[in-house]
C-alpha cells in the first residue's frame, strides 16, 4: 500500500468492505481493513478493525482524537463495556487501554478531530430514541461540533430523499440493509465518501440504517 492512501478528498469513494481481506496489524490478534490512511501507523486514519478474543492494547494516547462505532461483539476499555451499536468519541490528548474479551469488530477514525472538540461521548444507540428527520427518515444525532455532524439515519423501505449537495462533504457507513443513489447500490458495511459540494439523489428500496458524518471534509 502506498501512502497517503485515499486522502484525495476531491474523489468520490465507495468501498464494499465485506469483500475485502483483513490485513494483520503490528499487534497479533488485531486485523484491519484500510479505508483511508495518512501513513503506516500514524496520522489521519479510517478503518474497520477486528479484535480477537482476549486481545488488549497497552495504554496509549490519541493526540488528535479517536472515534469508534462498535459493529459487532463487545469492546472494552477502563471506562466500561460497549456492545454492538455503541458510539464512542475520545478527544485529542485522551488515553485508554482498549481491548475485547469476547472479540469485536469496530469502525474507527483517528487523527481528524478539531483540537477544541474535547467532548467525551459514550452512546449506546440501542436505547436511544429516533427523531423525525426529512420526510420519512428517522435520525439519531450522535455528535456535533462546528460544521461537523454525526448521526444514525434510518431509511424505511421505498424511501426516496430529494437530490441535494453536501457542504463539507459526506461520509457514510451502511450498517444494515442497502443504501442507494444514482451511482449505485451499497450493501451492509459499504463505506462511502462524497466530496465537498458533491451532489447525489439517495434512496433505499429495501430500507437501511446508515452512520453519517457531514461537514468534515
Amino acid at each position: 500500500m502506498e501512502y497517503p492512501y485515499n486522502l484525495d478528498f476531491k474523489l468520490r469513494l465507495s468501498v464494499e468492505t465485506m469483500s475485502m481481506k483483513w490485513v494483520p496489524s503490528p499487534l497479533t490478534g488485531v486485523d484491519r481493513i484500510m479505508l483511508e490512511r495518512e501513513s503506516p501507523e500514524s496520522g489521519r486514519t479510517t478503518s474497520i478493525v477486528r479484535y480477537a478474543s482476549n486481545m488488549f492494547f497497552n495504554e496509549h494516547v490519541h493526540t488528535q482524537g479517536e472515534e469508534i462505532f462498535v459493529l459487532s461483539g463487545e469492546f472494552i476499555d477502563e471506562r466500561g463495556t460497549y456492545p454492538a451499536g455503541t458510539y464512542i468519541r475520545n478527544p485529542s490528548g485522551s488515553k485508554h487501554r482498549p481491548g475485547s474479551s469476547k472479540g469485536c469488530v469496530l469502525f474507527v477514525k483517528l487523527g481528524h478531530f478539531d483540537s477544541d472538540d474535547q467532548k467525551v461521548v459514550r452512546i449506546n444507540t440501542n436505547f436511544e430514541t429516533w427523531l423525525q428527520g426529512h420526510g420519512d427518515l428517522k435520525v439519531m444525532p450522535l455528535h456535533q461540533f462546528k460544521t461537523e455532524s454525526t448521526a444514525l439515519v434510518k431509511w424505511p423501505k421505498g424511501c426516496k430523499h430529494v437530490p441535494h449537495s453536501h457542504f463539507g462533504g459526506e461520509e457514510i457507513l451502511v450498517l444494515s440493509g442497502i443504501f442507494q443513489d444514482q451511482f449505485g447500490s451499497y450493501p451492509e458495511r459499504t463505506w462511502l465518501r462524497n466530496p465537498h459540494l458533491s451532489n447525489h439523489h439517495p434512496f433505499s428500496d429495501e430500507g437501511c440504517i446508515i452512520l453519517v458524518k457531514v461537514g468534515h471534509i
